[in-house]
């Protein structure tokens, strides 16, 4: 049962990173899919060879089921630091319900709009793809549901936050990027991936403070969340090589080992900034968080 409530007793911490992060989407995170226009983008995409369709398509369709696939796993994370009584990151968590969920609507209007393709496109799900996103992703999240520890808690955004937007997407929309504006091409697909870019780059910071505060709070964690992680990055680095694999020579001039490379650097920079975490005071991580948010 339900004692008091937080606004009428404490009040909200609008310092605390989460109400900043919050702050931010409010002002940044409220752009519409149905707003880009796709004409310039339709006319390029047809004057593009079957190769550099057929990479686009890829990368399309694994970002696609990407989006869907979190938008649906996310709710228990979101129900997790409810029932611990954190408003002000809850407040900032339902931010990320309707931001995954635009950017399926996004994706899907890609495919729908610009692409023109139908039916099962699966076949771009690879081994690697599959054992995170059918399998990694879901188990970690949907565990919250039966076990809110904070191993449990650990595991969920290690592999949410850090692996599959702080290694997978923030390289896929990398190559993506890229390819697109070297040629001057698609520029609502551009704007919509900047527009992407920014919201996921509120979800990795939040998910650097929840583990930068569950560390501080039991420096033991660390080995849940090296473990989580390391698991973690070997399949995602098999996304990117199956998905270059399909293609010789690679559309667009892309470069695998840049890509890895890009990929790798990602998960060093998030590893370093979490050991950092173990043994710190709770005043030290809610300092490194807000400078880092204000920094953005």
């Amino acid at each position: 049962m339900r004692s008091h409530f937080a606004t009428t007793t404490r009040g909200l911490d609008r310092n605390a990173p989460a109400m900043r992060l919050y702050e931010k989407a409010k002002r940044l995170g409220t752009w519409n899919p149905s707003d880009i226009h796709f004409t310039q983008d339709r006319r390029d995409w047809l004057a593009l060879s079957d190769d550099e369709q057929a990479l686009l398509l890829h990368l399309t369709t694994l970002f696609q089921a990407g989006e869907e696939a979190v938008t649906l796993d996310l709710l228990p994370l979101i129900q997790t630091i409810a029932a611990e009584g954190r408003l002000e990151e809850e407040m900032f968590l339902t931010t990320f319900l309707a931001e995954e969920a635009k950017h399926t609507d996004f994706f899907s209007r890609l495919l729908t709009e610009v692409t023109r393709q139908s039916g099962n496109l699966q076949h771009f799900f690879s081994p690697s793809y599959q054992a995170i996103f059918y399998e990694a992703l879901p188990r970690a999240l949907l565990a919250l549901r039966d076990d809110p520890s904070p191993a449990a808690q650990t595991r969920a955004a290690a592999a949410y936050n850090m692996i599959v937007e702080g290694v997978l997407a923030e390289t896929g929309y990398h190559a993506y990027f890229t390819a697109l504006q070297q040629r001057d091409i698609m520029p609502g697909t551009r704007q919509g991936i900047t527009l992407l870019k920014q919201d996921e780059s509120r979800h990795i910071a939040y998910g650097l403070f929840l583990l930068s505060r569950l560390l501080a709070e039991d420096a033991a964690l660390w080995d849940v969340l090296e473990s989580q992680m390391n698991e973690l990055f070997m399949p995602a680095l098999g996304v990117i090589g199956e998905a270059f694999a399909r293609y010789d020579p690679v559309p667009f001039g892309l470069d695998e080992t840049e890509v890895v490379m890009y990929a790798s650097n990602q998960f060093a920079r998030r590893m370093d900034r979490l050991e950092k975490a173990r043994g710190a005071s709770l005043d030290e991580i809610f300092r490194v968080a807000g400078l880092s948010i204000e920094s953005e």
